[in-house]
């Protein structure tokens, strides 16, 4: 007996048969509705632009959609192994693509690793254009790419304008010892948060090269969650870390690394000296736009690359 194909988008009562799909399909690891939730909350999936495609009663392909004003991510798309190329997963991108077409935002993204063969060929196939190679960067403590530490403790001292006013910072550079190059004795290691950033103007627009994890929208979402550390004068944030640390272990996850100012990374590597010297041995920078910081820069502070995503694109239009 031939079981008819069905597909339809989901309400948001539908997150237990979102996770089911997905788990179905072979999601890794499993998916939970705790998990689930905190991608609505943190990436704004939103429940009316998944969908989930049916064989009878049974769930054999799921496409979860994250939406935002400038676009709409294809942040999953899965199809059950005894289902594949039968052409499940283009209908689902084409009826994303024709809804969207009516109700916007017309612009439809995806980041797909590298390895994924099959998957790359699924969006080339439906019609979207490869725009960017997002690149995964590791740094796990090479000695020789260690900055030189602050090393000069200043009690009760932080840049003006900023909104955090923690229990003590590091001064970059001092009387103990040699300073990175580029900075001065005016400069101090400070304790930021994602609303200091904003009281400063520093949060910024949602920028194009950002992925989507770690997007201003993001960022705004789990701001809880966030710590930062910044280099900053008497007058000015100068540059920024923000991190989030997933367990107990050395490990931490970049958020965001930037310069407000030319110093030849100078900033850059007292923050990852710092973040160092605070027990992280591994930070990982996941899908680094090249527009976003220069695989050169990264390379001088420590980092090396780990894996790459493909950043897809298309235009919504009806069929």
């Amino acid at each position: 007996m031939v079981r008819m194909s069905a597909y339809r988008f989901c309400r948001t009562d539908d997150i237990g048969l979102l996770v089911d799909a997905l788990n179905r399909c072979g999601n890794d690891p499993p998916m939970t509705p705790a998990a689930f939730k905190r991608s609505i909350r943190d990436l704004q999936v939103w429940c009316s632009s998944c969908m989930v495609a049916f064989a009878g009663s049974d769930t054999i392909g799921v496409l979860i959609g994250a939406k935002r004003p400038t676009a709409t991510l294809v942040h999953r798309i899965a199809v059950h192994p005894d289902h594949r190329r039968q052409g499940h997963g283009r209908h689902l991108l084409a009826s994303l693509g024709s809804k969207l077409a009516i109700l916007g935002p017309l612009r439809i993204v995806a980041e797909v690793p590298e390895t994924l063969d099959a998957a790359r060929g699924l969006f080339t196939a439906s019609g979207y254009v490869e725009e960017a190679v997002l690149t995964d960067y590791v740094w796990e403590g090479e000695e020789n790419h260690t900055p030189e530490p602050a090393n000069e403790r200043q009690r009760g001292s932080h840049a003006s304008g900023v909104g955090n006013r923690g229990p003590a910072s590091e001064r970059v550079g001092g009387s103990g010892g040699a300073k990175p190059p580029g900075l001065n004795d005016a400069r101090f290691v400070i304790p930021i948060t994602i609303d200091d950033l904003a009281a400063n103007c520093l949060l910024g627009e949602a920028r194009p090269q950002d992925c989507w994890e770690r997007a201003v929208e993001t960022l705004a979402a789990r701001k809880d969650d966030i710590a930062g550390l910044a280099v900053a004068s008497d007058e000015r944030i100068e540059a920024c870390v923000l991190y989030v640390r997933p367990g107990a272990g050395p490990e931490a996850k970049i958020l965001g690394l930037r310069s407000f100012v030319e110093d030849g990374g100078a900033c850059l590597a007292q923050l990852v000296s710092q973040l160092r010297a605070g027990g992280m041995g591994t930070f990982r920078f996941p899908k680094v736009h090249p527009a976003e910081i220069s695989k050169e820069c990264l390379e001088q502070l420590g980092f090396r690359p780990a894996g790459r995503y493909r950043l897809y694109a298309a235009r919504a239009r009806a069929d």
